[in-house]
């Protein structure tokens, strides 16, 4: 149910950190339609057995990390430079919701060391190799659960859910792309609302199939030049946070 691994693509070169772990949910998926889109995947995830197992399946290039641990990180950024040489697009998709309710102090660290601090340790790892790119881009997998708008409206289901120490990751991962596309001109920073998808990590209780739960994150991926840096979308279109 929880990931701390990242997923990378080189073309494009796409390095994928999924949400639940490259290895399955919205992370295997994004993965695989890269793939078909005919993008180089490198497929991050902490279980060597599984992650390799889904690379494989799907024609990706297994890498092992974990985003919680430096030299982790460290070593599969040098691997990257050994085979790839460089990455195009970098997809921080790593997270774990936490527990329901919970304002534990132990609980609000061990989420926020994932979702959003193992963000920044993942790209300022891999912005050498993002900068060999001609056009790199980096997509964050943020969440709904993270809008102000979308908590405070009782017609959404974002606004029924009580994970303090996910939704607060989750909006801090979204203002931390916004102030990363400021900081960052030379490549296109966004965030990604998946919406309520179907996975292991929610019981497979979302409406959205993992394809719609992806889109969003794809469109980002695969935009081109040209497009805007700074933004939080959905499937349907741009998000006001």
């Amino acid at each position: 149910m929880s990931s701390a691994s990242p997923s990378l693509s080189t073309s494009q070169s796409t390095a994928i950190g999924p949400t639940e772990g490259a290895n399955k949910g919205l992370g295997y998926e994004t993965a695989r339609r890269l793939v078909e889109l005919g993008h180089t995947v490198l497929l991050g995830a902490r279980d060597a057995g599984r992650g390799a197992a889904a690379a494989g399946t799907i024609g990706a290039r297994f890498v092992r990390i974990d985003v919680t641990d430096d030299e982790s990180v460290a070593a599969a950024a040098a691997d990257v430079e050994r085979h790839e040489g460089r990455v195009d697009v970098l997809i921080n998709n790593a997270g774990i919701p936490g527990t329901y309710g919970s304002t534990s102090v132990t609980d609000i660290r061990e989420v926020l060391d994932v979702n959003v601090v193992g963000v920044v340790r993942t790209t300022e790892a891999f912005l050498p190799l993002l900068r060999r790119s001609a056009d790199p881009v980096v997509v964050n997998v943020s969440s709904g659960m993270g809008s102000l708008a979308a908590t405070h409206d009782p017609a959404r289901a974002e606004s029924k859910a009580v994970f303090p120490a996910y939704t607060s990751s989750k909006a801090a991962l979204t203002m931390l792309t916004t102030q990363y596309a400021k900081a960052m001109p030379d490549m296109r920073i966004n965030a990604a609302d998946p919406g309520y998808t179907a996975t292991d990590f929610n019981g497979h209780s979302g409406p959205q199939t993992v394809t719609e739960g992806t889109d969003a994150v794809v469109a980002l991926a695969t935009e081109g030049p040209g497009h805007g840096s700074g933004r939080f979308v959905d499937r349907d279109g741009d998000i006001i946070f």
